[in-house]
């Protein structure tokens, strides 16, 4: 099986900040237009039914679960950040995992800014949310969820695929297996 080099550890964290600063602009970006031009809690049918804006501010997590529990959000999405952080800096040499985690930081840096600096206050900060997709679910969502969701569904692929965050493929049991003649 043919295995890549693994990528410096520089190229690692220049691609990590790169990818997870463009989505958190982007989102930052997304949610100001968002406050500044969208009323709250009335549906903007932007293409009919298959996407609407409607803005909310989400003190709880998907679907607005554990409203009463914001600070709990804000310490796990610390927690993710920091150990992401700490996998591109000690363990990860593969493109894959440093384009997938630069993303998926991006995303847990857009709604952690939220938490933190957002009304009501410090560490219990709303997250603002405001694309509405009813024919796909039920929840109203904003570009660092889109990210984050994409993204988990990329580290579950690399997973999957055996694809260890060195860049090497992890072994499998069939791989050890004698060949028949």
């Amino acid at each position: 099986m043919c295995q890549r080099r693994p990528v410096r550890t520089l190229t690692v964290g220049i691609t990590v900040v790169l990818l997870a600063s463009v989505v958190l602009i982007v989102d930052q970006v997304a949610k100001y237009l968002a406050l500044t031009h969208l009323p709250m809690q009335q549906p903007v049918h932007v293409v009919g039914n298959f996407l609407i804006f409607f803005l909310i501010k989400n003190s709880g997590a998907a679907f607005s679960l554990g409203s009463n529990i914001t600070g709990v959000f804000t310490v796990a999405l610390a927690v993710v950040a920091l150990v992401i952080i700490y996998l591109v800096g000690t363990r990860v040499r593969a493109r894959s995992w440093s384009i997938i985690l630069g993303l998926l930081l991006g995303g847990v840096l857009g709604n952690l800014s939220d938490r933190l600096f957002r009304e009501p206050g410090f560490g219990v900060g709303h997250v603002v949310d405001f694309i509405n997709t009813p024919w796909m679910m039920p929840a109203t969502y904003n570009v660092a969820d889109m990210f984050i969701t994409t993204m988990m569904v990329g580290v579950a692929i690399l997973v999957v695929l055996g694809v260890r965050l060195d860049g090497m493929r992890a072994k499998r049991a069939s791989d050890d297996a004698p060949a028949e003649h």
